[in-house]
């Protein structure tokens, strides 16, 4: 069994473009930026030493109003819905800043945080998504193998009860638990493949039936 990422170790990373949005707002700052320092050299033009100090210390102010732009902005977009149901058929899901789709279903009644893997075979739950789902890893026949970025680890064969997303809920949905250290759960085809229809649209992922 695969358990590789869609941007799988080794490949390019994902650079993520700025849009229209974000250029403008950047020149904004920018201009604001100049206008502030410019004001702020015309009114303390006789007292130089000590304008240089202050002029550090706004620029600093200035820089961290920026960083905390662009962290909010990561931010909104992980605490808005990572998921939408379109008509009731269709699941679409924004591709992250990192490159990664992610899903979050509710296995055994309990959410669960996915990455999107098409080049896993199965769903490869982690140990700690394991347990909270009511599975005990301490005592599952980890017999399998599977090839991971950290080299071969040994898996343990499951069934979920109950799996869903949306309007949409499935039973005996075939999973693997992973021995080894994994970042997160991996959606794998053994879930995706009731799917009628994957597919990419832009930056986001369309899951149809």
């Amino acid at each position: 069994m695969a358990c590789r990422s869609l941007s799988g170790s080794g490949k390019t990373p994902y650079i993520i473009p700025m849009n229209g949005d974000q250029i403008a707002n950047a020149a904004f700052l920018g201009l604001l930026g100049v206008a502030i320092a410019g004001s702020y050299l015309v009114a303390n033009r006789d007292s130089l030493g000590k304008m240089a100090q202050q002029a550090t210390i706004w620029g600093l102010i200035f820089v961290g109003v920026i960083a905390a732009i662009g962290l909010w902005s990561d931010v909104s977009r992980d605490v808005t819905g990572r998921q939408s149901v379109v008509n009731g058929t269709t699941i679409e899901v924004p591709r992250m800043a990192d490159g990664h789709y992610y899903l979050t279903l509710d296995v055994n009644g309990v959410p669960v945080n996915f990455v999107v893997d098409t080049g896993a075979t199965q769903v490869v739950l982690t140990q700690a998504d394991a347990a909270r789902v009511g599975l005990d890893p301490d005592n599952l026949a980890y017999l399998g193998q599977a090839n991971t970025a950290n080299g071969v680890t040994r898996t343990a064969s499951v069934w979920l009860d109950d799996v869903a997303l949306g309007p949409f809920t499935d039973n005996q949905i075939r999973a693997s638990v992973n021995a080894g250290e994994m970042n997160g759960s991996l959606l794998g085809m053994s879930y995706l493949g009731l799917y009628d229809e994957i597919r990419i649209a832009g930056d986001r992922l369309i899951l149809t039936r």
